[in-house]
């Protein structure tokens, strides 16, 4: 397709064959000069030139152009792709959307390059199906399979590494789940939080729930908090943001003074609170009526971004808010999407799409394949560049989520 590299084919390889077949060094008295001094020259500076020294120059590229660097030669492909510590170092990058089809098998799709305004063709290593849950946290993608919610998965996209962990514990096909990882960036340990719900047999007002925790420095889940939700019930949202899991949860109606529909609860996953404490009595009031949230840890920072409900139909979506969860466990609001974006959208579901890791936020509607971007730091909307996901029928659709490139982080 026109405008869109391949990713793991095409993208280095003809670029730099372009750019080296077009380069001639250039002496002081403007002609080509003696090119095998020249030649031998340039050799010289390579071989003397330390690996952390070259890695320290890479690392100042964005990731697509330090992935084509590694086709100029053969140290360079190996420094790139060694693994080593110093890629540590390598300056932040925008997190990449990638966006694909609702329903199909096989994942495959586009990601988008907000730093170079491009889109990728893309596939993941792990993920078997589009309908997947997914989260992602310092170049690492968590995957788990929507259908038994047990098997669970950790990949880089970039370097493709990835593996399978142990199933999740607390039972398969429960009617909610929710997936979060978290990883440290200094370490590179991670962990990966389930939250499962199932309906009480024959009992619509309570429902089972629990939390799972895997760390990946000890290798094993363990199931940390088990309760039953009382006129609440689980999501498929939830996001750890420093060392807290933070859950939206959805009133099921039963109780007449809950004016809310949704509520976010949060547990410490670094303490030891006793099951016996209701998790209710951690409870933080999303801050108006929502038709949906979307839960992020944009620098450490809960974010939420949710869908404005009509005063008086609180189910149909009027626009698009986004708010910073303050320490005092206070909103505040820092966005609302302006009309001309909002309809530009076409017919916006009650629903949408939304991630975001760093300083950037995408949002995408299910029914269309056109993405837009929020720069917290400048304050700025902006649409992507076109999406090559092509609309082929009326009632097709679309989702994604963003992840952050890294080189150095392994599963």
């Amino acid at each position: 397709m026109d405008g869109v590299d391949s990713w793991q084919k095409s993208l280095p390889i003809a670029y730099f064959q372009r750019e080296v077949a077009g380069f001639n060094p250039m002496n002081g008295n403007g002609d080509g000069g003696n090119h095998e001094e020249d030649e031998h020259a340039l050799i010289s500076l390579d071989a003397i030139l330390p690996d952390d020294l070259l890695e320290k120059v890479l690392s100042f590229l964005p990731i697509a152009s330090i992935i084509r660097s590694s086709f100029v030669c053969k140290r360079w492909y190996e420094s790139v792709h060694s693994g080593r510590w110093s890629w540590t170092k390598m300056l932040p990058q925008k997190p990449w959307y990638f966006m694909f089809n609702c329903g199909g098998d096989a994942v495959s799709g586009y990601a988008y390059d907000p730093s170079l305004r491009k889109w990728y063709s893309f596939d993941f290593p792990c993920i078997e199906q589009s309908n997947w849950l997914t989260s992602s946290s310092g170049g690492l993608v968590c995957a788990m399979d929507n259908e038994d919610r047990s098997r669970v998965f950790v990949c880089n996209p970039i370097t493709r590494d990835w593996k399978r962990l142990r199933d999740a514990p607390g039972g398969r096909f429960p009617d909610y789940s929710a997936l979060a990882v978290s990883v440290d960036r200094r370490t590179h340990v991670y962990t990966v939080a389930v939250a499962k719900c199932k309906q009480v047999p024959q009992d619509y007002y309570q429902w089972d729930f629990s939390i799972h925790v895997y760390e990946s420095a000890t290798r094993s889940w363990t199931t940390p908090f088990a309760q039953v939700l009382v006129g609440w019930r689980g999501s498929d949202e939830c996001v750890i943001c420093d060392g807290v899991l933070y859950y939206l949860i959805y009133s099921t109606g039963v109780l007449r003074n809950m004016e809310q529909r949704h509520c976010l609860v949060i547990y410490d996953l670094a303490g030891q609170p006793s099951s016996r404490t209701s998790l209710m009595q951690m409870v933080i009031p999303v801050p108006c009526s929502l038709t949906c949230g979307r839960l992020m840890n944009q620098g450490g920072k809960l974010v939420m971004v949710g869908g404005i409900g009509k005063p008086d139909r609180p189910g149909i979506i009027k626009g698009i808010g986004i708010w910073v969860l303050l320490e005092n466990k206070e909103w505040r609001e820092v966005a609302r999407m302006p009309q001309k974006f909002f309809q530009g959208f076409g017919e916006f579901d009650d629903v949408f799409a939304s991630s975001g890791a760093g300083d950037v936020i995408y949002i995408q509607s299910f029914g269309s394949p056109a993405l837009l971007t929020y720069d917290m730091s400048q304050k700025l909307w902006k649409w992507s560049a076109k999406s090559p996901v092509i609309k082929r029928f009326p009632l097709q659709l679309f989702t994604g989520f963003c992840f952050e490139p890294r080189l150095e982080v392994a599963s």
